[in-house]
């Protein structure tokens, strides 16, 4: 074979070898192409081999941010993919100027409207956060702001979802990473913290403190009541056990009078018998008394003095009229 042969088998080898490359094209899994036959859409190539004619058959150029920098690409990554964009400056409600960071969480859900809607998609979802973000910042003071994260990254999220739906992109969240705000608004909130601590503080121990002198009160008032109970069930235990007493003192008082009644008269009887019915027994009786009584006086001491009743002439005539009696006997 001669060299011009070779040659001409030899370039035929090599454009049937570029022109099987060319036709076959490998998806990895999770990425697309978009394929434009002579300038006009003609189909979107799935994970696995697929076949293209070449030089009629082209992938479309799209923007994609990688690394912090824009680049064009004919591969479309369908995974979801986070954009960490750069602080940038908002105005509070009530003109405070803050720095924010935000992070975005997206997915392209539809890569024909993601390469045909718009043209540089990772530019204009930024500058549609931004902006989303400047206005919802702009509705809120600095607390609010501070405080509110998740109705915040709630509201972001509504609103670019539903502006990005077009674009063929689903926001699946957004995340604000860092909010600062100057430095002398820094200063101005730790000072009012500081200010509220040390209310909260006193506050705190004012109560402590009245809580303390409302138990130690209670306490008293218990205590007092405690012991007026227990003079009351005293005064009571000692009325009734006064009472009982002189109950009982009383049944004994009866009942000794009972029997002196009894004693009486069994001896007035027994007088009776012994000195006959004309007699009358209670002079006896006393008179006999008088005589056990002079008995005591006499057996004592000789030099006392000794007052008798007005009324002892009568017993002496008593002691005169039993003589009688015993003399009639």
């Amino acid at each position: 074979m001669d060299p011009t042969t070779l040659l001409i088998v030899a370039a035929i080898v090599v454009f049937a070898i570029l022109f099987v490359k060319k036709t076959l094209v490998i998806i990895p899994q999770s990425e697309t192409k978009i394929i434009e036959r002579l300038g006009k859409y003609h189909s979107t190539l799935s994970p696995g081999i697929n076949i293209i004619i070449p030089f009629i058959d082209t992938a479309k150029n799209i923007v994609i941010l990688k690394n912090g920098r824009y680049y064009n690409s004919t591969t479309i990554d369908l995974r979801e993919q986070v954009y960490d964009f750069d602080k940038q400056n908002v105005i509070t409600k009530d003109n405070v100027q803050t720095e924010i960071n935000a992070l975005l969480y997206f997915q392209i859900m539809d890569p024909f409207k993601a390469a045909y809607e718009i043209d540089n998609l990772p530019n204009a979802i930024e500058k549609l956060t931004q902006t989303t973000l400047r206005n919802i910042i702009g509705e809120l003071e600095l607390d609010e702001t501070l405080t509110s994260r998740d109705t915040i990254n709630t509201k972001l999220r509504a609103v670019l979802d539903d502006a990005t739906d077009k674009w063929g992109v689903k926001v699946n969240r957004v995340e604000l990473q860092d909010i600062t705000p100057p430095q002398s608004v820094l200063t101005a909130m730790e000072k009012q913290m500081q200010a509220e601590r040390n209310k909260r503080a006193a506050i705190l121990t004012s109560e402590g403190e009245k809580a303390s002198r409302i138990l130690a009160s209670e306490g008293a008032k218990t205590a007092m009541i405690n012991q007026a109970e227990a003079a009351k069930q005293q005064a009571i235990l000692q009325a009734e056990g006064e009472a009982q007493a002189k109950r009982q003192k009383a049944e004994a008082e009866a009942y000794a009078i009972q029997k002196i009644a009894e004693a009486e008269a069994t001896a007035v009887q027994t007088v009776s018998q012994t000195i006959g019915s004309s007699a009358n027994p209670a002079n006896y009786i006393l008179a006999q008394k008088y005589i056990e009584m002079m008995k005591e006086i006499n057996s004592g001491d000789k030099t006392k003095t000794v007052y008798l009743p007005y009324e002892a002439s009568n017993l002496l005539g008593s002691i005169g009229g039993i003589k009688d009696m015993f003399k009639e006997k």
